[in-house]
C-alpha cells in the first residue's frame, strides 16, 4: 500500500485483540449451555438461513434487542437440540470466557502517551457496554470510542470506518487500524488505511512497531 505520510491516529478493535481469543468466549458459552460443539454454529447458521445474515449482525448494529436476540436464539436451539434451550446467561458466559490481554493494553497506552490520535472501533452490543469497559481504562487509551451496537453499523460496513475517521478528524492514509478479522482488515485497506492484522501478540506488537516506525 501507497505511503500515506506520517501516522497519525491508531484505531483498535476490542475483542480478540486487547482480549483473549473470542472462540474462547464462544467455548465457554457452549460449556454454560451444556450442549455439545457445533450446536451452537448450528442453531446460528439456522437463523442465517432464515434471515439472509447473521443474527448477531442486526444486533451488533442496536436494531434488534438483546431479549428478541436470545428469544430468537433459544428456539433454534431447541430445533437443533431437539429439547428447550437456556440461553439467558449467553451474556455472563461470553464474557467469563473472556480475558484482557495485558500486552497490547499496555502498547496501546503507550502509543497514547507518544501523542498519537487514539479510537477503539467495535462491534458490540449496547446492553453489554458495562461489562467490557470495566475490563479495561478504556477511556485513559481512547480519546474515541465507535461501538456498532450506538452507530447503527458495524465492521466491514464502509460507513462505521467513515464515522470513526471523521471523530479522528485524519485522513483514512494516516491511521493505523489492528484488528483479528480478514474481512474488517481488507474493508479498511481498500479506505486506505494502514493496517496490522493480529494474530498473536508476538506478531502484532513488533508489527505495530515497525508501521509506526
Amino acid at each position: 500500500m501507497p505511503d500515506g505520510g506520517e501516522i497519525e491516529a491508531v484505531v483498535c478493535d476490542f475483542g480478540g485483540v486487547l482480549t483473549t481469543p473470542l472462540f474462547e468466549a464462544f467455548a465457554k458459552i457452549q460449556e454454560d449451555f451444556g450442549i455439545e460443539s457445533g450446536d451452537l454454529v448450528a442453531a446460528m447458521q439456522l437463523l442465517t438461513e432464515r434471515d439472509g445474515e447473521n443474527p448477531l449482525f442486526p444486533l451488533e448494529r442496536g436494531e434488534v434487542s438483546e431479549d428478541d436476540f436470545l428469544r430468537r436464539l433459544g428456539g433454534a436451539l431447541e430445533e437443533v437440540l431437539g429439547r428447550e434451550a437456556s440461553v439467558h446467561r449467553f451474556r455472563m458466559a461470553l464474557f467469563e470466557g473472556l480475558e484482557p490481554n495485558p500486552p497490547m493494553i499496555e502498547l496501546m497506552r503507550e502509543l497514547r502517551g507518544r501523542g498519537l490520535r487514539m479510537a477503539m472501533l467495535t462491534n458490540n452490543v449496547r446492553e453489554w457496554e458495562p461489562l467490557w469497559r470495566a475490563m479495561l481504562p478504556v477511556d485513559e487509551i481512547f480519546s474515541q470510542v465507535v461501538d456498532s451496537g450506538f452507530v447503527g453499523h458495524r465492521k466491514p460496513e464502509r460507513r462505521i470506518y467513515e464515522i470513526t475517521i471523521e471523530r479522528l478528524g485524519v485522513p483514512f492514509e494516516r491511521c493505523l487500524f489492528v484488528d483479528d478479522l480478514e474481512p474488517n482488515i481488507r474493508a479498511a485497506e481498500e479506505l486506505g488505511m494502514r493496517t496490522v492484522h493480529f494474530r498473536d501478540n508476538e506478531q502484532a506488537i513488533p508489527a505495530i512497531r515497525a508501521a509506526l516506525g
